[in-house]
């Protein structure tokens, strides 16, 4: 069973929130909305909302944009995660995971079923690591986004939470990421120098 650690300190993360849905737009994104207020609550950081509709493409597109920046460290994707023809966030994502978090679908399920029963088989709500940035998918129903961050998400996206959680996770492989960046940066811009010095020496 979970614990919470006193001697933890709390560290907002800095999330992304995209809504996938071929009806709705963002004046009726209520889920989005939801998760939105959410993490607020919590007290992490909103960087991005972004709503597109259930293709493959679109979903993995906008995805793919955010991991890559140094201000996401954590992506929720509502909707596209059933059965229907139009349904395709999961085949959108797993191609992309570079780990993926089995976990997260396993016990969203074992939540769902004891409010909707075997009908939770058909959620296939999916969850990975994409170039140091978490992302975690769930149904698009206000209810089912309420289940995913009350009972699963808020835990794990808090430093308090043991025996362990996902923040020193995100946040060391960041700042490790950033470092190097510098660190290369700063290499290239002495070796510029440098050679550029050497040019300018006169026999």
């Amino acid at each position: 069973m979970s614990h919470t650690s006193t001697s933890a300190v709390f560290t907002p993360l800095d999330i992304a929130i995209l809504t996938v849905s071929d009806t709705r737009g963002m004046a009726e994104d209520g889920s989005g909305d939801l998760l939105a207020d959410r993490l607020a609550g919590a007290g992490h950081r909103l960087t991005e909302r972004a709503l597109v509709p259930d293709d493959i493409y679109r979903i993995r597109a906008q995805v793919s944009a955010w991991v890559i920046r140094s201000d996401i460290q954590v992506v929720l994707v509502n909707g596209g995660t059933g059965f229907t023809a139009r349904d395709n966030t999961p085949e959108a994502l797993t191609v992309l995971f570079d780990k993926v978090v089995e976990g997260y679908g396993e016990l969203f399920r074992l939540r769902s079923f004891e409010t909707i029963g075997t009908s939770t088989i058909q959620s296939r709500a999916v969850a990975g690591v994409i170039d140091r940035t978490l992302v975690f998918s769930m149904p698009g129903s206000p209810k089912a986004c309420a289940m995913a961050w009350d009972d699963i998400l808020a835990a794990q996206l808090d430093a308090h939470t043991r025996p362990c959680n996902f923040v020193a996770m995100v946040v060391n492989d960041r700042q490790r990421c950033t470092s190097r960046s510098a660190d290369h940066h700063a290499a290239t811009d002495t070796g510029t120098t440098a050679r550029r010095d050497a040019l300018e020496v006169t026999p």
